[in-house]
């Protein structure tokens, strides 16, 4: 959820690595948590919406093979899906009206591996749906497989999960604040949905992401805090994993991205909407690591972040362990855009 906040920034050079002894929160609370302050790496050409709360939620695939060649897909939510370069140019757009969230995942469809994309429709206030889209590496073009049905309300965020046996699983944030479950099956060729569990928290919830190495689902209710639902439990229910506090998490908490390592470590990363900031926490233990944000460099930071995403792996010189790619809701020139950060720059900077 977007607020028009105004901060008062720190003074100082935006050098990476550099840290801030304080933070200021949209409430005007001051915290003592030191907060490193790092740059981007680069940044996409803004969304063709302008002068509006536009851009919203980034997914990042992989190029295995040209690694240089990696994608990254992200929703004009007053418009449709952009796919972007690792320039940051564009390639593609697909007017799809009002989307929110997206992610993607590899599945086999008809017999052919297939880059699924997901998406949260919002056009329809009344009744929540999935976008479903096929991503054509080699085109960089975004081709629609159909809309399918995500129970009463309207649809906001959006993730995707893959059991161990390979099924395909989509989780539904609705904005009054149902997360619902539902199952994807790809027989025939014919993708067909159901969903089969949901759990309904107090208030809004938004950013959402899946670990699929332990079946755990992450959840940002906006104004509480980020919960943990076991999805190999028979019971559908959330445990409190990090309470916003004013301190190292700051209303609103909004993305919600993974940085896996081994079989259940390495990092969640949140945003930290209030306060500009990224927070990293612990997936073994849960506990807090750091708090970094993206000040302006020879990019300009990043302010009232949305969306983010994080994928580890190669891409190329520039991001040689992986990507962060974060909205930035107060860009220069007035129309938002994505910044991208090599993630070997924020590990070494947040490694406690």
């Amino acid at each position: 959820m977007k607020h028009s906040i105004l901060l008062l920034l720190l003074s100082g050079a935006a050098l990476a690595g550099c840290s801030s002894a304080a933070t200021i929160s949209s409430s005007g609370s001051v915290s003592a948590v030191p907060t490193l302050e790092l740059t981007a790496d680069a940044e996409t050409i803004p969304v063709g919406t302008v002068n509006r709360d536009a851009a919203d939620d980034p997914a990042i695939w992989r190029n295995a093979r040209e690694p240089a060649n990696s994608l990254i897909i992200g929703t004009d939510k007053r418009a449709g899906l952009y796919v972007y370069g690792l320039d940051g140019s564009k390639k593609s757009f697909l007017p799809e009206g009002e989307l929110n969230n997206v992610d993607l995942r590899e599945v086999m469809i008809d017999g052919q591996k297939t880059v699924l994309v997901g998406a949260s429709i919002r056009n329809d206030p009344a009744n929540a749906h999935i976008g479903l889209y096929r991503l054509d590496p080699e085109t960089a073009e975004l081709g629609v497989l159909g809309k399918y049905p995500a129970g009463p309300g309207e649809a906001y965020g959006f993730c995707f999960g893959q059991r161990s046996g390979g099924e395909t699983v989509a989780y539904m944030i609705e904005k009054s604040g149902f997360v619902r479950e539902i199952n994807l099956a790809f027989a025939g060729g014919t993708i067909t949905s159901k969903i089969t569990r949901e759990y309904k928290l107090a208030t809004q919830p938004e950013g959402c992401v899946v670990d699929d190495r332990t079946g755990r689902l992450y959840v940002g209710e906006e104004n509480a805090g980020i919960w943990l639902f076991d999805l190999n439990a028979d019971n559908f229910e959330p445990q409190r994993f990090a309470n916003i506090n004013g301190r190292e998490l700051v209303a609103d908490v909004e993305g919600l991205a993974l940085a896996p390592e081994g079989d259940n470590g390495g990092f969640l990363v949140a945003s930290s909407q209030g306060d500009n900031g990224y927070v990293l926490y612990d997936l073994a233990t849960g506990a807090y690591v750091n708090r970094f944000r993206l000040v302006d460099g020879a990019i300009d930071g990043t302010s009232e972040t949305d969306g983010i995403e994080v994928i580890l792996g190669d891409f190329g010189p520039a991001y040689p362990e992986g990507l962060m790619v974060m909205q930035d809701g107060v860009n220069e020139g007035g129309t938002q855009n994505f910044k991208l950060v090599s993630w070997s720059k924020i590990k070494a900077a947040v490694a406690p």
